[in-house]
């Protein structure tokens, strides 16, 4: 089932329960799509589109939060982490950070990554990678680490 006709099955089951954070969520995971379709590219909605888009919906929340955490705002703080928790259940499951450290330590020897200057090579290999399984500013930071250690 695609993400077009999984959206729009739970977008009618949110309307049914009531559940306002779930239908907003719904909604405007369906206001990307359609407006990917209506953009004029003139190309079929693929995998990788749809983890990009929802990847950038979850990142924007993500900022969000911390943007509302740093002004005192936890109401608002606590609204976009609940509509969060419903995005990430459209996305893969993500990696824990011991995972994505054990995948950066693989990709780093494969490659014979040792110090900071490797990072240009190492960094969009491993993005490439974890895209989607991971967030990519623990995963800067874990390479960074990496690195810096050696």
């Amino acid at each position: 089932m695609s993400l077009k006709e999984k959206i729009n099955n739970d977008l009618k089951d949110a309307m049914k329960s009531g559940d306002k954070t779930r239908l907003t969520v719904v909604r405007s995971i369906r206001a990307l799509i359609l407006e990917f379709e209506k953009s004029g590219i003139g190309k079929e909605l693929t995998p990788a589109d749809e983890l990009k888009m929802l990847t950038t919906a979850a990142k924007k929340r993500k900022d969000s939060i911390e943007q509302f955490r740093n002004a005192s705002r936890n109401d608002l703080a606590d609204v976009e982490e609940a509509e969060l928790k419903i995005l990430m259940d459209y996305l893969p499951k993500q990696m824990t950070e011991e995972e994505v450290k054990n995948e950066i330590v693989r990709l780093a020897s494969e490659i014979g990554a040792k110090t900071k200057e490797d990072f240009p090579k190492l960094m969009p290999l491993v993005m490439k990678e974890l895209k989607g399984k991971a967030d990519g500013k623990v995963v800067k930071s874990i390479v960074e680490n990496l690195l810096a250690s050696n």
